[in-house]
Order: structure tokens, then sequence, then C-alpha cells
């Protein structure tokens, strides 16, 4: 059985669908290419990570995996092609006779009477399009949120530049037409048809065309107001945060967001208010002074629990 994409993401064959998730955000921490730019050995086990996630973490490409059905990358294995091509519908074998034992008879007539084939009576052969092929393929959160160009190859070698729509979402596809297997008899290659995963970012988070930042504010900024530089997708922008802010309190950048043809979402700054490192005696003074003086309560209008002084 195999067992590559297990030891990739570094669980074992019997590992949850929870176990699967949580290995894979740790090491996507761990290997993001924003955090370790220029590191093309990290790059490259990020993307194998992020591929053997792709097939565990879907129920059915997991049970084909470990069935032999497909292999590491996704594609269909050679006994499963022949199993498929050879084998009705109704798991009847077309090469079986009512003996049960095989009988392959004249392989080109066989074909011939499959394909239209031509040998007798000078018949044309029938055209079929050649099968498709499918890819995984990773991406950063700020390919996918900007898109560009990604070079992948293919199956037989051949390096492609592939365009990544902007705003594209994991498990989406790609299709690059007539990139898959050739044609028969005369027939239109198939398609290449590439999954995409796209990464998790360490400080943006996408809902729908919308982005989520938490902005850490001092106290002193919280309390008095200031202009703060945030970055968003585009680049780093100021923004005015009003006096008096708490924490949780949610400013909105428009059209900060992910753009698609359409449309056009914004960036959403949760503010988050951080006390020092460390609390020095002039300001536990302050602060002790100020209490005594402008005392308030911000759990007064809690509801469902005791008051308690």
């Amino acid at each position: 059985m195999p067992d590559t994409l297990y030891k990739t993401l570094g669980v074992s064959k019997n590992a949850t669908e929870s176990d699967i998730k949580k290995a894979y955000r740790k090491l996507m921490k761990e290997l993001h290419p924003d955090l370790n730019p220029g590191d093309t050995k990290i790059e490259e086990r990020f993307k194998k990570v992020s591929a053997a996630n792709d097939i565990l973490s879907d129920k059915e490409k997991r049970r084909q995996y470990d069935a032999g059905e497909i292999d590491a990358s996704g594609q269909e294995t050679p006994q499963q092609q022949y199993r498929r091509q050879y084998t009705s519908g109704r798991g009847h074998n077309p090469f079986q006779n009512q003996g049960g034992q095989q009988d392959m008879g004249d392989m080109g007539d066989i074909f011939s009477q499959m394909f239209g084939g031509g040998g007798q009576g000078g018949r044309r052969q029938a055209a079929f399009k050649g099968q498709d092929r499918r890819y995984n393929m990773s991406v950063t959160f700020m390919e996918a949120a900007l898109g560009g160009k990604k070079q992948v190859t293919m199956a037989d070698g051949a390096s492609l530049n592939i365009s990544i729509p902007k705003g594209i979402e994991s498990g989406k596809t790609i299709r690059l037409k007539g990139k898959g297997d050739p044609g028969m008899s005369g027939g239109p290659a198939g398609d290449a048809l590439i999954s995409v995963e796209v990464a998790e970012h360490p400080t943006f988070v996408r809902n729908g065309l919308d982005i989520e930042v938490t902005l850490p504010l001092t106290l002193y900024e919280a309390a008095l107001g200031a202009k703060v530089s945030v970055p968003t997708i585009k680049g780093n922008v100021g923004l005015n945060i009003p006096a008096g802010s708490s924490s949780g309190k949610v400013l909105r950048l428009k059209g900060r967001g992910i753009e698609t043809a359409r449309k056009k979402g914004d960036q959403l700054v949760k503010l988050s208010i951080q006390m020092p490192d460390e609390i020095d005696e002039e300001l536990k003074t302050f602060m002790e002074r100020r209490k005594e003086s402008h005392s308030y309560d911000p759990r007064r209008n809690m509801k469902g629990a005791a008051h308690v002084t």
C-alpha cells in the first residue's frame, strides 16, 4: 500500500481527517514562501506538502490512492487505466467467453470493432478525443489574490507558463485546451485540468472577496487616536485610528480586498490593543490614579450574568 504522501505530511496511514488537517496547517506555517524567501529547497517541500494534502484531505482521492488507483500526483495508475478501458460499466470483461476463460481472439478484429477500424471493408476509423490529464498546483496567497504567471512541468516534460486568474480560490480548476493525451485516429488532444490549492498567509485571511487583518495597537494609539501603516495585498496604506478605539472594533478599507473582473472586495481591519511587555511603576501609578478618578464598568451592558462589584 502506498505511503509516500503520508510520509510527506508526517502522519500515519491510519491518520484521521483532523490529524491530516493539523499536520498540513503546521507545515504550511513552517514552509510558507513568504517566511522563507529564496530558499528553493523549502519551496519545493512546500509544493509537495500542498500536493499531498490535496489528495489525503479528499475522501474519494484518498480512497483511490490507498487502493492504488491513482499515484502520488493524482494520476491514474496503469492498472487502473487498463481496468477502466477494458471493463464494461457493469463489470463485464468483453474478452471473457461464456465459460469464464479469456478469449482474446484476433486483436485486430477486436479493435476494428471497438474503433470502427478498417482493415476489412476499408471502413474509416472513428476519431476519439484524447484523455484529459489532471494536475495539482500550489500557489501562494499573493499569487492567487493578484494573479500572474506560474511555470509548471507537464507529464511529457514540457514546461508551460500558466496564467493564474486574479482572485482564484482553492479547489478551482484551470483548463489548458489540448495539453492532455493525444487523440486517436486524428481526434483532438485532451485537456490539462489543473486543480489549484491556495496556501494560507501569516497576515491576511480571505473571506469571499474581503480580506481580514488583525491590527495590533498600543494603548496610547487607541486612547489618543493615530494614523498607522496597515499592510494590504498591494502594499501598505495609512489608516486613521479614532481616539478611544477599543479592541474588536473593525475599520473598513474600501476596495482593498480581492479584485476580480466583475467585483472588488474590501479589507476589514480588526483592532487589537496590546499592552506593553512590562508595566513599569510610572504606568502603574498613572493607572491607579486614573482608576480612582475615572472608574468605569465596560461589562455593565452584559446580559444573563450577576453584576459583580
